[in-house]
C-alpha cells in the first residue's frame, strides 16, 4: 500500500487509476490518427513547397458587405435609434432649423408614397450625415442610404458595423465610382431606397466647400432619379474637421427642388448644375430667396469654394462669411476675467 501525504491508497485503486490514464492516452493517440489521416475539406489542404498562397480577398474598404444592414432585425434597430438617441444628439448638438421641405411635395403621390431620389448636400463635418437623416422628410427618411468613404468608415469591422446599423452607410470610393459600388446603387434605388451622397467627396478642410465630384449626376443619370440639392449651415462650426470635441449651435437645412438630367445632357454638364443649385441654396440660407434667386439669374452667387486667397486671407474670409449664418447665433463662452481689486 503506497502512502501520499500519510494518507494510505489501496492498490486496486492505483491500478484502476494506471489503467483509466493508458486508456485516455490510447484514445487521444487514436483520435490523432483520424484526424492525420483526414484531409480536405475536413481540415485545410496542404500545400506543396515552393508554391505562394495568395492573400484572402479583403472584407474591409469597399469590399464590406452591408447588405445585412438592409434586412428587417437591422432596419427596426436603426428606426429605433434614429427616431431616440440619433435625433436627441442632433437636437443638442445642432438644433437644425428645415427650409424648403414643401419644394419636394410634387414627389409624393396621394397616398403618401415617394419615389426614390439622390440627396447632394454640401460637406462639412461628421454631424452632416445624422443632420440630414432627422431633416429629410417622413416618406424618404426610414428608406436612406448613405454612400460612406470606403477608407474611413469601413477601415475595421467595428467601425464599418456601426456605420451599417445606425447610418444604414454604403462603402464607396472617393476618388471613382466602381462597377461593384454603381451596381449596387442602381439595384437599391431601383427597389426604393433613396440615397445620400457628398458631391465633394470629403469634409471642408479649411471651412470652405470643395469642387463637385460627378457621382450624384451620374448616379441620377443611370437610374433616372431626381437629384434634391441640400445646403447644411453651421455644422463646420460645431463639428469640423480637426475638431477634436462638438461645440453646441445651431444650423439650418434648405432643400431646393429637384432636378433631372435633360436629354443629351453629359454628367459634367449636369454636375455643374446641381453645384449652382446648392450655391444658390448656400446664398439663400444666409439672405433670402429673392435676393438668392435674382443673383442665380445673374450668375452672381457667391461661391461654395470662397475667395481665390490663401492662407489667413482665406480664413479671416470664412470667419466673416460663418458669422452671417446659424454659426454666428452659436452661444459663445463668456469670458471671465480674474477679479485684481
Amino acid at each position: 500500500m503506497a502512502v501520499r501525504r500519510g494518507v494510505p491508497i489501496p492498490l486496486a485503486s492505483r491500478r484502476l487509476t494506471g489503467r483509466a490514464v493508458r486508456v485516455a492516452r490510447r484514445r487521444v493517440g487514436a483520435a490523432r490518427s483520424i484526424i492525420s489521416r483526414t484531409g480536405f475539406p475536413y481540415r485545410a489542404p496542404s500545400i506543396p513547397y515552393g508554391m505562394e498562397v495568395p492573400p484572402e480577398p479583403s472584407k474591409l474598404g469597399a469590399d464590406f458587405e452591408t447588405d445585412w444592414a438592409r434586412r428587417l432585425p437591422a432596419k427596426i434597430a436603426r428606426r429605433m435609434i434614429t427616431a431616440g438617441p440619433l435625433t436627441a444628439a442632433v437636437k443638442y448638438l445642432a438644433d437644425p432649423t428645415i427650409e424648403g421641405a414643401d419644394r419636394l411635395a410634387d414627389l409624393i403621390d396621394d397616398e403618401g408614397d415617394a419615389p426614390a431620389v439622390v440627396f447632394a448636400p454640401n460637406h462639412h463635418s461628421h454631424l452632416d450625415t445624422p443632420i440630414s437623416i432627422t431633416s429629410i422628410p417622413a416618406p424618404w427618411r426610414h428608406k436612406l442610404v448613405v454612400a460612406a468613404a470606403a477608407d474611413y468608415f469601413f477601415n475595421n469591422r467595428a467601425k464599418g458595423t456601426a456605420a451599417a446599423i445606425v447610418l444604414n452607410a454604403l462603402p464607396i470610393d472617393r476618388e471613382t465610382t466602381t462597377r461593384k459600388s454603381s451596381n449596387e446603387i442602381k439595384g437599391l434605388i431601383a427597389q426604393g431606397w433613396s440615397l445620400i451622397i457628398y458631391p465633394e467627396g470629403g469634409r471642408s478642410p479649411d471651412g470652405w466647400g470643395q469642387e463637385f465630384k460627378g457621382g450624384a449626376a451620374y448616379i441620377s443619370r443611370e437610374t433616372g432619379a431626381p437629384v434634391v440639392p441640400m445646403f447644411i449651415d453651421g455644422s463646420g462650426a460645431i463639428y469640423g474637421k480637426g475638431m477634436k470635441r462638438p461645440k453646441p449651435g445651431k444650423t439650418k437645412v434648405t432643400f431646393g427642388a429637384p432636378m433631372w438630367s435633360d436629354d443629351g445632357e453629359s454628367t459634367r454638364r449636369f454636375n455643374q448644375r446641381i453645384e449652382r443649385a446648392v450655391t444658390a441654396l448656400g446664398d439663400e440660407s444666409l439672405t433670402d430667396w429673392y435676393s438668392a434667386r435674382l443673383r442665380a439669374a445673374r450668375g452672381a452667387n457667391p461661391s461654395l469654394t470662397g475667395p481665390e486667397h490663401n492662407g489667413w486671407r482665406r480664413t479671416w474670409a470664412v470667419a466673416e462669411h460663418r458669422s452671417r449664418g446659424m454659426a454666428g447665433k452659436r452661444k459663445r463662452q463668456k469670458r471671465r476675467w480674474p477679479d485684481i481689486g
